[in-house]
């Protein structure tokens, strides 16, 4: 009998290559959109896809989605508010909306939920860079520098391991914590990180900026997710899923390498710190990666390589495959 998964935020970038991952493996697979209008822009394969609407801030359509399902992948999670004065406008719907899946789906006895949180969840204090950081770390949310996104991150699953452990039954938690999610797109909407590879091509910066990821991609995130939720290893378990670090320079410098004239307007020069902080005071989305500037954090994804012989692919080869598959979608 075919079994069925649950994806919630089906339309994202991540959880829109975890359902083409899952159809190809011959799972049918059900995906939650926060509004009827989203619904339309979700493709049904063949009758493979279902449907549901349920938003992280209600209590309304859980239940619906979750029944019958024999996995969750909880994905979704709130973006933007990088302007906002108000943390809690991320910070609470991405913490009950984690809440209210785990409750429908322990309601429902799924086998497993599986949640994306974040290396933000895994971040060492500043005095402790220049090691090599595992799924042991957690971020101190008080002591850090944190922007409400990846703060929202750490909040929510602290949450959502606390609930498990107060809960009995069949159903088990795995959470993964991805570091900068680029890779091919397959659609517009939702690009998440991989706006930075754009603005890169576009030639929208000025110069390139000491800023460094932990690179992963979209379609080894998938995999991990897959494999997180059905090795009997997995269960109770957080998995780190990273391949190489790039600093940002080196991210253009593949670029130009590899694209020839169509990374024509990706720039050539390293931005000046102090120019980079002046932008900040005028763009919420440089401010939110301000604490990062020049700080170089290694994430290892030694365990899920061990535990369930995941294998991220090279760094340049995604974000070489991100940038044409913008340039492809223009």
């Amino acid at each position: 009998m075919t079994e069925t998964v649950l994806v919630t935020g089906g339309t994202g970038f991540v959880a829109g290559w975890c359902v083409a991952e899952l159809l190809r493996r011959g799972y049918d697979v059900r995906v939650t959109v926060r509004s009827l209008a989203r619904k339309a822009t979700v493709s049904d394969a063949g009758g493979r896809v279902s449907v549901f609407v349920a938003d992280l801030t209600s209590d309304v359509g859980w239940d619906a989605a979750v029944a019958g399902c024999d996995y969750v992948l909880h994905v979704a999670s709130p973006l933007g508010g990088g302007d906002s004065t108000d943390p809690d406008e991320l910070i609470v719907p991405a913490r009950d909306g984690a809440l209210r899946v785990l409750k429908a789906a322990t309601k429902a006895e799924v086998k497993r939920v599986v949640m994306t949180s974040s290396c933000a969840a895994a971040t060492p204090p500043r005095d402790r860079e220049g090691g090599v950081f595992d799924e042991t770390v957690w971020t101190d949310v008080e002591g850090a520098r944190l922007n409400a996104y990846r703060k929202s991150k750490v909040v929510s699953e602290r949450a959502a391991w606390r609930f498990m452990a107060d809960n009995e039954g069949p159903t088990t938690l795995t959470t993964v914590l991805p570091g900068a999610v680029f890779g091919p797109v397959l659609s517009a909407d939702n690009l998440g990180s991989v706006r930075v590879i754009g603005r890169l091509v576009e030639g929208r910066m000025p110069g390139v900026p000491r800023l460094g990821f932990n690179i992963v991609d979209v379609r080894d995130l998938a995999d991990l997710h897959l494999r997180a939720m059905t090795s009997a290893q997995a269960a109770g378990q957080r998995f780190i899923g990273v391949g190489e670090f790039m600093w940002l320079n080196d991210v253009a410098k593949e670029l130009r390498a590899k694209l020839g004239p169509a990374a024509g307007k990706v720039p050539t020069r390293v931005l000046p710190d102090f120019l980079f902080r002046l932008i900040s005071l005028f763009d919420p989305g440089v401010r939110a990666v301000l604490p990062n500037l020049g700080r170089k954090y290694l994430h290892t994804s030694e365990k899920a390589q061990r535990l369930l012989a995941w294998r991220p692919r090279p760094a340049a080869t995604t974000v070489v495959d991100c940038a044409e598959s913008l340039l492809a979608a223009r």
